[in-house]
């Protein structure tokens, strides 16, 4: 059974509720319907009920099932209105600014439907771009407690050589952060664990990336990677690591075993954090697109609440896949 067949499996008995807020966006109205069919999740669209209702009778969409919210027609505005104030206060928010906010921008009233706990997550992207899906999240949801980065983490399916790498590796961060620190790549590192638990159901083994080997290369980057595995070890983290581990040794037994023998993670890592956004986003479509791997994500990590983002050029099934793993993620 696929990865994905799993996670719909997880999200049926959870029966979470998920904000779609883009439902301007036809392919939304459509994963909404195929969501409460399969009945994943009950999917939440934004916007005036009745243009909404409009649009998909003459689209010839069923959404018995779906829940509609309308920012200009919502009881608990005002108490949205008073938490935005509340979190943007240091930065000049006012209740006038706040109101115009939350009843024009989708994304940050989904996203203070997620903080108020009248939804379990969010799934938005397909008509927004990445940038303002993350900057709704962070300044209403929040960081989790501890964690001061947001990045991001796809799950790699593949298709073949599953008896050698399994049936799935976790990438990151391939989407948000173009220069990590070596704080941040721990933080990257911690979330892609705590992301490989919770949604993939995988024992995490992380290797932290980079051209060089146990001291094979000498570099400032190589250096930053060395100094995010000490982050971890200082931590106390939960989970199996190794910092500077080369793509073949992290991935190849024998590999692992010849250059860096002592290790547990090396030739069986499951979860790959990258040095920097190119390598991370590079890598990812080049398994994509050459080891015809499925690339499900990004899937976003270090909020307080599951927010995920989708790509603008984004199918239905794409939306109903990230809608299942977002209801796992909020568990």
């Amino acid at each position: 059974m696929s990865i994905i067949l799993k996670i719909k499996e997880k999200s049926k008995a959870l029966g979470k509720k998920i904000v779609l807020p883009e439902a301007t966006d036809e392919r939304v109205l459509r994963a909404a319907a195929d969501v409460v069919k399969e009945g994943l999740a009950v999917p939440v669209l934004v916007g005036s009920e009745a243009t909404i209702k409009a649009e998909a009778e003459k689209l010839g969409i069923n959404l018995e099932g779906a829940v509609i919210a309308d920012p200009n027609n919502c009881e608990k505005i005002d108490a949205y209105v008073a938490k935005l104030v509340e979190l943007r206060a240091k930065k000049g928010m006012t209740e006038e600014k706040a109101k115009e906010i939350l009843t024009t921008d989708v994304n940050f009233f989904g996203a203070m439907m997620v903080k108020m706990g009248d939804v379990d997550g969010m799934v938005s992207g397909s008509d927004s771009p990445t940038s303002n899906v993350l900057r709704a999240g962070i300044q209403v949801v929040g960081t989790k407690p501890g964690m001061r980065t947001v990045s991001s983490v796809f799950l790699m399916e593949l298709a073949s050589k599953q008896e050698t790498y399994g049936d799935i590796i976790l990438f990151g961060d391939c989407a948000v952060i173009p220069e990590p620190t070596s704080e941040q790549l721990a933080d990257i590192a911690a979330g892609a664990a705590e992301t490989a638990k919770a949604v993939a159901g995988l024992e995490p083994k992380v290797a932290l990336m980079s051209f060089s080997t146990k001291g094979s290369a000498k570099h400032d980057t190589v250096d930053t990677v060395i100094e995010a595995g000490k982050i971890l070890a200082e931590r106390g983290v939960d989970f199996e690591f190794e910092a500077e581990l080369q793509a073949d040794a992290a991935l190849v037994a024998a590999v692992g075993a010849k250059k860096a023998p002592e290790s547990k993670v090396a030739g069986n890592a499951n979860i790959l954090v990258f040095p920097n956004l190119a390598a991370g986003n590079i890598g990812y479509k080049l398994v994509q697109r050459l080891a015809g791997a499925e690339a499900h994500g990004p899937l976003l990590q270090g909020l307080a609440a599951p927010i995920n983002d989708l790509s603008r050029g984004c199918s239905v099934s794409d939306i109903v896949n990230l809608t299942a793993i977002t209801a796992v993620q909020a568990g």
